[in-house]
């Protein structure tokens, strides 16, 4: 599988999970999600899932500071309702970091490691999500702007070709490199700069 090489230069996620401590799947529960994990369940790269990378990054920062983040304990609220805009594939990317769905998780054992309901939408937020830890109440609202890393001039001409089949093939590899350029310069030039988090202590 042959990918951008900058995807190995974005810092994983690393989160303890007790319910795959408790089966085995890792060792002490352990778990590492690498950017490439958001690409592969997003099926692509582009500035909407490194947003949702790193105000997931950028969460989990605020809420647990030093501590390795608890996999399965976190509630994520979004702002918007699923199935508006991008809201779906961001919330994807949230549930394979923090483990939180809405109704179609994990249920549990014996009222342990539950997934369920800890992912809503449609909540009155002022920022894209809510992220907040279950044991402590501490909450944070992240939001994202990436107007001021704007893509090359020719990219999106070039995308309009490639999609209506009439770019040649120097035009199509040249629309992606600038594509792959504008996500690289958003996650490894800018990253934190294009997040606002917001902290409620509970």
């Amino acid at each position: 599988m042959q990918y951008p090489g900058f995807f190995d230069e974005i810092d994983p996620i690393t989160l303890r999970d007790p319910l795959a401590a408790f089966l085995g799947a890792t060792e002490d529960g352990e778990i590492e999600v690498r950017y490439l994990d958001a690409v592969r369940l997003a099926g692509h790269s582009c500035p909407t899932v490194a947003g949702a990378w790193l105000m997931a990054q950028r969460a989990l920062r605020e809420l647990y500071g030093q501590e390795i983040p608890v996999r399965g304990e976190i509630q994520v609220q979004m702002q918007e309702e699923l199935g508006t805009g991008v809201c779906g594939v961001i919330a994807g990317v949230f549930t394979l970091i923090t483990g939180a769905t809405a109704t179609g998780g994990f249920h549990g054992l014996v009222g342990k490691y539950d997934r369920r309901n800890l992912l809503s939408f449609g909540q009155d937020i002022k920022g894209v999500a809510r992220f907040v830890r279950q044991d402590s109440g501490k909450a944070v609202i992240v939001d994202y702007d990436h107007a001021t890393v704007p893509g090359d001039p020719n990219m999106m001409p070039l995308m309009q070709k490639s999609l209506m089949g009439q770019a040649s093939p120097e035009e199509a590899g040249r629309f992606r490199e600038l594509w792959v350029s504008r996500v690289q310069a958003i996650l490894l030039d800018h990253g934190d700069d294009l997040v606002t988090a917001v902290v409620e202590e509970s």
